[in-house]
């Protein structure tokens, strides 16, 4: 965490800081500062990663209010031992399951209890909590009778205790819910000696039916049902199995040997999940698209990008309504005094809710390219022809007899020449919904018996996240997602003392995973159309959060049968659940 605040020369308070929401920072601090919204700008410089931590406000207000009684510029920036014990970390929780299933893996019943720790204040205490039901339990709603009226129930408390406070991180909740429904599941299958993926599939929400959760609870609005139109669960889980070879290697009890390492056991694993995209009837986002003299465009959007790529995948939605290279798409983002309103980068919302209005700003844009081409083309010779019929392509509006004229000879025109204007367009984005994305997640593991060691040696994660606009970027939020949810799943742990005091202070103590010690990485996008969106996309974000932890954990049960229950995996719990006796 880092900002830096000063006056500028209109003598209005300048914010520069890593923030995910900076319509929010300006919102919450003009109170506290005692200075109305107009006297306060907020920049949200290029600088990466925020993964939720960077939702609240934690040294903002310390720094602006320094500069207002110095009337001095202030830097306040957080060390790596005051991000430990300073910033905000997932919630700890402790979850029971109560499954009712028959002998043929039709669950007829399924609760879900969540004790959540919100650490010593109530940061995203209750909305995490209810996610941790309601994107996990929605999951699994049974068959026959019972999908048409699912007997789920979710229920939670939440207490303060003396540690740091806990907050949104990547996920917000949902890992803590399919940590223990996902081991559920295997148990279950095991018990009834069933494949954990036919029960899973079997069992599992379809394209067509309502969200079980949609009429009882919802983050910011009124519950209102909510139909799932596209679920690619079943291809994910097809694709994700030839990758991780399961159907050669589960129940293969030759393959879960290593030659010449008797105390070495394999294991595969898999957990199905699922997550949300934006929070319905409450986000919004907006955007502007001006055109200048040369035919290119200037987008200003307020969406924050924080690493994550999305000034590229706006600036590429943008570019495919108009017909243009992405280049001719100069992105300017998060500056509370120059661009349009935005909630900010959280709930894996950019795509879908900045994403839309782009896509509504660059088709106002593209009409009044269409009506001034038109006129242009008419004006060439050969006759009229209509704004509706004109094709914007490769920075040309192009006739359906081959007549054209260039972006720059429109651009040029709207601005110096006949019936002048600036051509431009501003829309907002709310959502009507949030339509979750499914993907089936693999790991194969090979345990050490003796020291409770674990290798995680190959993750595979199959996705349906609606249209893919940039795989690239897709691919680095699925496999970034993988990797921090592999520390999550087996060496990632916040302790506290009898005084709540964090025993991690720096990375020495707290380890992430070096990229030496990564497993095999791979990314299947099965893509299908969000009917919802004007260009069919799901959430990426989050998701990936999900289901490594769960299918770690089933993969090291079929290597050992060491039955964890609490997360990480460390090999001291391995350890002891091999020698329980």
């Amino acid at each position: 965490h880092v900002v830096m605040t000063y006056w500028d020369e209109d003598d209005r308070l300048v914010i520069r800081t890593s923030t995910q929401v900076p319509f929010h920072v300006r919102r919450i601090l003009a109170p506290v500062l005692g200075l109305p919204i107009k006297r306060i700008r907020v920049i949200k410089p290029r600088i990466g990663g925020g993964f939720g931590g960077k939702q609240e406000i934690l040294i903002e207000d310390v720094a602006a209010h320094l500069t207002i009684a110095t009337k001095r510029p202030v830097l306040v920036e957080f060390d790596r031992e005051e991000e430990f014990i300073a910033s905000r970390s997932r919630h700890p929780m402790r979850v029971r399951m109560k499954t009712g299933v028959k002998r043929d893996g039709t669950i007829t019943a399924n609760a879900m209890y969540a004790l959540s720790d919100t650490g010593a204040y109530g940061c995203h205490a209750l909305t995490v909590a209810g996610n941790t039901g309601h994107k996990s339990m929605a999951l699994y709603v049974g068959d026959g009778a019972y999908r048409k009226q699912p007997n789920i129930r979710f229920y939670s408390d939440v207490v303060y205790t003396n540690t740091p406070p806990a907050g949104a991180f990547r996920g917000y909740g949902v890992p803590q819910g399919y940590w223990p429904l996902e081991r559920h599941m295997d148990w279950i299958a095991r018990d009834l000696g069933i494949d954990p993926i036919e029960l899973r599939m079997k069992n599992a929400l379809r394209a067509g039916e309502l969200h079980p959760f949609s009429t009882a609870w919802s983050e910011g609005r009124e519950p209102r049902p909510e139909t799932i139109h596209t679920v690619g669960l079943e291809e994910c889980v097809r694709q994700g199995k030839a990758a991780i070879g399961w159907d050669l290697k589960y129940g293969n009890s030759a393959w879960h040997e290593v030659a010449g390492h008797a105390h070495l056991r394999r294991g595969i694993g898999v957990a199905t999940v699922m997550q949300g995209t934006a929070i319905p009837y409450l986000d919004m986002g907006g955007a502007s698209i001006k055109m200048n003299d040369d035919g290119s465009f200037n987008l200003l959007v307020g969406a924050t990008d924080l690493g994550t790529g999305s000034d590229t995948v706006l600036a590429q939605m943008a570019a495919e309504v108009l017909g243009v290279p992405v280049e001719d798409i100069l992105v300017y983002s998060s500056d509370t005094d120059f661009t349009p309103f935005d909630v900010g980068a959280y709930a894996s919302s950019t795509t879908y809710i900045s994403g839309g209005a782009t896509v509504r700003a660059a088709e106002i844009v593209a009409e009044r390219i269409r009506v001034r081409a038109a006129r242009m083309i008419g004006e060439l010779g050969g006759g009229v022809v209509s704004a509706e019929e004109i094709l914007l392509e490769n920075r040309r509006a192009i006739a359906p007899d081959g007549r054209s004229v260039t972006f720059d000879e429109i651009g040029h025109d709207s601005l110096h020449k006949t019936d002048q204007e600036q051509i431009m367009g501003v829309a907002s984005y709310v959502s009507p919904s949030s339509p979750p994305p499914f993907a089936a997640q693999f790991a194969e593991v090979t345990v050490d018996t003796q020291t409770g060691a674990v290798k995680v040696e190959k993750l595979v994660m199959a996705v349906d996240s609606g249209v893919i606009v940039n795989p690239i970027t897709a691919s680095g939020q699925i496999e970034g997602g993988m990797t921090q949810a592999l520390g999550y799943a087996v060496c990632e742990e916040m302790l506290y003392d009898d005084q709540g005091k964090a025993r991690e202070r720096d990375l020495l103590d707290y380890h992430i995973f070096r990229a030496d010690e990564m497993p095999e990485l791979e990314t299947i996008f099965v893509q299908t159309y969000e009917p919802s969106h004007p260009m069919g996309v799901k959430a990426v974000a989050e998701i990936p959060m999900d289901g490594v932890a769960p299918a770690v954990g089933n993969a090291i049960l079929d290597a050992c049968g060491a039955s964890l229950t609490v997360n990480p995996a460390t090999p001291e719990r391995i350890w002891r659940a091999l020698n329980q006796h």
